[in-house]
């Protein structure tokens, strides 16, 4: 014989449970939300650090092609003493849309004095040539308040006759 509860037990039992699986259920949501937020400003982050990095080294390519490009005044080609560092924005990065400065400095040269041009395979050049050895740093801050930096550096050597 099979015994039936009585409906009148029951009232409210289904509300209660169904309340419960509610509130897991919204926990669980809350917690998927939280983190593809954070996921969403570390994706951010890195994609602007990307770009960053990515202008910081076409600011570099910038500034050496607009030394040496036909018909520019070529400044890398002054004599080192008096005329470095260049830190002049407007002879370097004309017009840029990288964000970056830039600057050009002497060498490992803190004398200021010509040098004799690295690897040069010519064996005659040993009093005709020398050399002005620089480096090219271009910086670019980026992030949400501006406050991190990302740096370029590269080398060039220009020879010159004496």
């Amino acid at each position: 014989m099979t015994k039936f509860h009585n409906k009148a037990n029951q009232k409210g039992v289904v509300l209660v449970v169904s309340l419960v699986f509610l509130v897991a259920l919204t926990a669980v949501a809350a917690a998927l939300m939280q983190n593809s937020t954070t996921d969403m400003k570390m994706s951010g982050a890195s994609e602007e650090k990307s770009v960053a990095l990515q202008e910081v080294v076409s600011a570099v390519d910038e500034v050496i092609f607009n030394q040496v490009a036909p018909g520019q005044n070529n400044s890398f080609s002054r004599p080192v003493a008096g005329n470095f560092p260049i830190v002049d924005q407007n002879i370097l990065l004309p017009g840029t849309a990288t964000y970056a400065t830039a600057a050009v400095n002497v060498a490992n040269n803190q004398f200021n004095l010509d040098i004799t041009c690295p690897h040069l395979k010519l064996a005659s050049s040993t009093e005709v040539f020398s050399c002005n050895i620089l480096t090219v740093t271009a910086n670019r801050n980026y992030g949400r308040t501006g406050q991190s930096n990302i740096s370029a550096n590269s080398g060039i050597a220009q020879q010159l006759l004496k």
